[in-house]
């Protein structure tokens, strides 16, 4: 197994953009690979370009009919057809919209593919992450699910469990969907509740397909408001315990930095330090439960496109090189002209937002009337004993 990590990048993923008024800016991919390379970190890893997804490896996840689709909207953009999810207000069409979302999911089938060949034990595609895309549709900004087909490549090439870890503030549900019957796959999301966030799924009760894969999806339904205390004390009660009894041959983690407290299109109040602290948990897990650390990290959503997501993705590109950035750094100028540049607006200046986060440990006891101990109580009591664990 290399000890270098691989950092999948290619200019050409900014070409993945809705437009002027779309929330999901590209500028967000620049300017995270702009601090990367500021830190130095692109000489800490190996920055790798890969091939854009074949059709056929589309066709892992998505429908036949449905990448046809996409073709045709990517082509003439006033042809998308809305009954695909497709030249709607979260999925507008553009042209080369099919090679833009393929070069993203490329790379992650291409990083899935070098840790499962012992290449290298991390990679990173902080562009990828696009959790929404259905088999058949786009949904929340998402044309294609390239953590799903990273997944479904590390299944055909013999993987016999994969579990994926999603922290994005939206239900991971595509990768849920795409794996819901397959007892191979262990998903786990947190999330803002259903009840008050986009997409209205991810209730503890959805814990997969009865019979064949019960136990194989756990959903931990945050309350609207929950910081770094609530957020990491819910990561904590969960996912160490599912990992451990699951015992994972690659880990594959979604990281959407719509969590933190600056977020203009979600309620969690988390902030950039709790982002970081479970970015380490996760490479933290991945050398403990799988053979030679292997772990894939994924970006996904993310709207505060300057003060947050560059920051959060640059740390995680940092952990995952075994070169991690001192939160206490302060950013270095030349992006901060960069952040100028491109966007006419000041850039942070340190890498933390000042808070060092505490939580207190799930065995140390639980507030039956606390609503963040609810929510874990539930996702508890619906997939542990799926499993044969106590709740």
């Amino acid at each position: 197994m290399s000890g270098r990590g691989m950092l999948m990048w290619d200019e050409a993923l900014t070409a993945y953009d809705f437009g002027d008024e779309h929330p999901m800016d590209p500028v967000r991919l620049a300017l995270t690979m702009g601090l990367v390379r500021a830190y130095g970190l692109d000489r800490a890893v190996d920055v790798v370009a890969a091939k854009p997804a074949g059709d056929s490896t589309l066709r892992l996840v998505h429908r036949e009919d449905y990448v046809a689709a996409v073709r045709a909207a990517s082509a003439d953009p006033r042809a998308a057809d809305q009954a695909y999810g497709l030249g709607t207000v979260d999925d507008p069409a553009f042209a080369g919209m099919h090679e833009a979302s393929a070069l993203i999911a490329g790379q992650s089938v291409a990083a899935a593919e070098a840790l499962w060949h012992g290449r290298t034990a991390h990679a990173v595609n902080f562009a990828g992450g696009l959790h929404h895309a259905m088999p058949g549709a786009a949904a929340g900004f998402c044309i294609y699910n390239d953590a799903s087909l990273a997944i479904a490549r590390l299944l055909e090439l013999g993987a016999e469990r994969v579990a994926y870890i999603d922290v994005d503030v939206h239900h991971g549900d595509g990768v849920q969907t795409a794996f819901w019957g397959d007892p191979r796959v262990l998903t786990i999301s947190l999330h803002e509740h259903p009840r008050t966030l986009f997409p209205g799924t991810g209730w503890p009760e959805e814990t997969g397909a009865g019979g064949v894969a019960e136990g194989g999806a756990a959903n931990v339904a945050l309350p609207p408001g929950t910081g770094d205390e609530g957020w990491l004390r819910a990561f904590h009660a969960v996912v160490p315990e599912l990992l451990a009894d699951f015992r994972p041959q690659v880990l594959v983690t979604q990281h959407g930095a719509d969590t933190h407290f600056e977020d203009p299109l979600a309620h969690l109040a988390v902030s950039l330090d709790a982002q970081r602290l479970v970015q380490e948990s996760c490479h933290r897990l991945a050398h403990e439960y799988t053979e030679g650390g292997r772990w894939l990290a994924l970006g996904g959503g993310g709207y505060a496109v300057v003060d947050v997501v560059p920051r959060s993705w640059t740390h995680l590109v940092g952990i995952a090189a075994h070169a991690p950035v001192d939160p206490a750094s302060e950013v270095p100028a030349e992006w901060r002209d960069q952040v100028y540049a491109l966007t006419r607006q000041p850039g942070p200046r340190r890498m933390t937002d000042g808070r060092t986060p505490r939580w207190r440990e799930w065995g140390e006891g639980y507030d039956p009337a606390d609503r963040l101990d609810q929510a874990v109580l539930a996702t508890r009591r619906s997939v542990y004993p799926l499993r044969g664990l106590l709740a």
